[in-house]
C-alpha cells in the first residue's frame, strides 16, 4: 500500500514541495494567486451571493491561502536565516535576536491586514444601518470571511514561524553539542597526551636514577674491592696494638661499605626489572628455621628475644629461594638494629584462605626503640630509616629491598604502625603446582 502511494502523482508533487526550495516558492506563488483571485471575485459579487456562497468563496480562498503562506514564509525565512548565517557562527543570540525580528515584522503585517479586515466590517454595518440593502450594500459575511482571515493568516504565520525557529533552535544545538564533543574529546586528548608524557619523563627519570645508582655502585666496587684486600694484607702484618685497632675499624666500616653497595646494586637491578628468578618448591618454615640459624650469632648477641611461631599445616610454596631468604634476612635484621633493648621479636608464618587464594603469611613483629612519625609509604622509600637521628647501623635500604624483591616475586608487602609497635607482612599466593605437592 505504502509502495503504491509513493508512485502517485499527489505524493510525488509533495514530496517535491517538501524538498525543493524553488518548487516550494511557485506553489507559494500560485496558491497565493488563487487567494488573490477568490477574494477579488468574493468581493465583487458580494451584491449577488448569499452568506452561503460568499463562505464558499472564503474557504477556498483560505485554503490557498494557509499553504501560500507556510510556503512563502518558510522560503523568506531560509533565506533570511541564509544570510544572517553567512555572516559567520551561528549561535543561540543570533537566533533570540532572528525570532524577535521575525515576530516584530509579523506582528506589524497582520495587525494591518487585521484593521483592514475590521474596518471593511464596520464599513459595511455602517452602511447597511445607513442606507439599507436596496442601496446595494450586502449582507455582513464578506466582512466576516475577511476578518476570520486575518485571524487564520495569523496563526499560519505563528505555526510557521515556531515551526522554522524549533528547527532552527535544534540545528542550533546539534552544532553546539558537536562543538562541545570535539571541544571535550581535545581537551581529554590532550590530557591524556600530557599524562602520557608525564608518565613517560616519570618512568625516564626513575630509570636515570637506577641507572646511575647501578654505574655508582658497579663503579665503586673496584677500588673497594683494592681496599679491602689491602686492609686484609695489614692485617698480616705485625702491627702494635693501636695500628690493630685501627685496622679492625676501617676493615669493619669497609665492609659495612661493601654491603650497602651490593645492597644498592641488587637494589637498582632489581627495579629496573633485569633480573632473573629461578623459581623452586621450598617449605617457608624450613627457610625461616634456615636463617634463624645462619643469624643465630647476631640473635643470641642482642639484647632481644625471638619468639617463633610457625604454622603446623603446610607451608609449601614455588619461588626464588634465594630473593626470599634475601626478603626474611632483612626483615630479622631490621628487627635487630631497630628493636628496643630487652624487648621480644615475635615470627610467624600462617595459611589462610583470602578471596578463593590460598596464602602463606609471614609475619615479624617488634617493638621500636624510637618513635615512629612516618608513615608506612615513607618508611619503604630508599635511604629513609625510622630513626631521624640516623645513630643506628641500617643504611636505609632494607625495607626498601624488602618491597621491590616482594613484588619482583608477585608478593605483597604490607606495614603496620601502632603506637610502638612495628609489623611487616608478606603474603604470597601459593601455586598450584605447590598445593598439588
Amino acid at each position: 500500500m505504502a509502495t503504491k502511494w509513493k508512485s502517485t502523482i499527489p505524493y510525488k508533487l509533495l514530496n517535491r514541495v517538501i524538498t525543493n526550495s524553488k518548487f516550494r516558492l511557485l506553489v507559494g506563488l500560485l496558491s497565493g494567486v488563487l487567494t488573490f483571485i477568490l477574494l477579488y471575485a468574493m468581493l465583487k459579487w458580494q451584491y449577488v451571493l448569499n452568506t452561503r456562497e460568499v463562505w464558499r468563496y472564503g474557504i477556498a480562498a483560505n485554503i490557498f491561502m494557509i499553504l501560500s503562506a507556510f510556503l512563502l514564509l518558510r522560503f523568506y525565512l531560509n533565506k533570511t536565516y541564509r544570510k544572517s548565517q553567512s555572516a559567520g557562527e551561528y549561535s543561540y543570540r543570533d537566533w533570540k535576536h532572528l525570532v524577535a525580528q521575525q515576530q516584530k515584522i509579523l506582528l506589524s503585517v497582520i495587525l494591518f491586514l487585521g484593521f483592514l479586515a475590521v474596518s471593511y466590517l464596520v464599513n459595511l454595518v455602517t452602511r447597511n444601518n445607513s442606507y439599507g440593502y436596496y442601496w446595494g450594500v450586502s449582507n455582513y459575511a464578506t466582512g466576516y470571511v475577511l476578518v476570520f482571515s486575518a485571524f487564520l493568516l495569523f496563526l499560519t504565520c505563528e505555526f510557521t514561524l515556531a515551526f522554522f525557529m524549533r528547527r532552527l533552535l535544534d540545528d542550533i544545538m546539534a552544532r553546539t553539542d558537536e562543538a562541545n564533543k570535539k571541544i571535550v574529546d581535545a581537551a581529554i586528548e590532550s590530557s591524556l597526551a600530557a599524562e602520557k608524557k608525564s608518565i613517560q619523563d616519570s618512568i625516564r627519570s626513575e630509570q636515570l636514577k637506577i641507572d646511575l645508582i647501578s654505574n655508582v655502585s658497579h663503579d665503586l666496587k673496584t677500588p673497594l674491592t683494592s681496599m679491602v684486600g689491602y686492609i686484609d694484607l695489614m692485617k698480616k702484618e705485625d702491627l702494635n696494638d693501636t695500628m690493630t685497632d685501627y685496622v679492625e675499624v676501617l676493615s669493619n666500616k669497609a665492609q659495612k661499605l661493601k654491603e650497602m653497595i651490593e645492597s644498592l646494586f641488587s637494589l637498582a637491578k632489581t627495579s629496573s626489572g633485569n633480573i632473573e628468578l629461578h623459581p623452586e618448591p621450598l617449605n617457608l618454615n624450613r627457610l625461616l628455621e634456615q636463617i634463624y640459624a645462619d643469624m643465630e650469632d647476631k640473635i643470641v648477641a642482642s639484647p632481644l628475644e625471638f619468639v617463633l611461631s610457625l604454622t603446623a599445616e603446610e607451608a609449601e610454596l614455588t619461588t626464588d629461594s634465594g630473593y626470599l631468604y634475601r626478603i626474611c634476612q632483612n626483615l630479622i635484621e631490621n628487627a635487630l638494629k631497630y628493636s628496643a633493648d630487652n624487648t621480644r621479636v615475635f615470627l610467624k608464618t600462617a595459611s589462610l584462605q583470602k578471596d578463593r587464594e590460598r596464602l602463606l603469611r609471614f609475619e615479624i613483629t617488634n617493638t621500636a626503640a624510637y618513635r615512629m612519625d612516618f608513615t608506612k609509604e615513607q618508611i619503604v622509600e630508599r635511604f629513609a630509616r625510622g630513626d631521624a637521628s640516623r645513630t643506628g647501623e641500617g643504611n636505609g635500604l632494607g625495607l626498601a629491598i624488602v618491597s621491590t624483591y616482594t613484588s619482583a616475586l608477585g608478593g605483597r608487602f604490607d606495614l603496620s604502625i601502632d603506637c610502638d609497635q612495628f609489623r611487616a607482612t608478606l603474603e604470597f599466593t601459593v601455586s598450584d603446582r605447590a598445593e598439588d605437592g
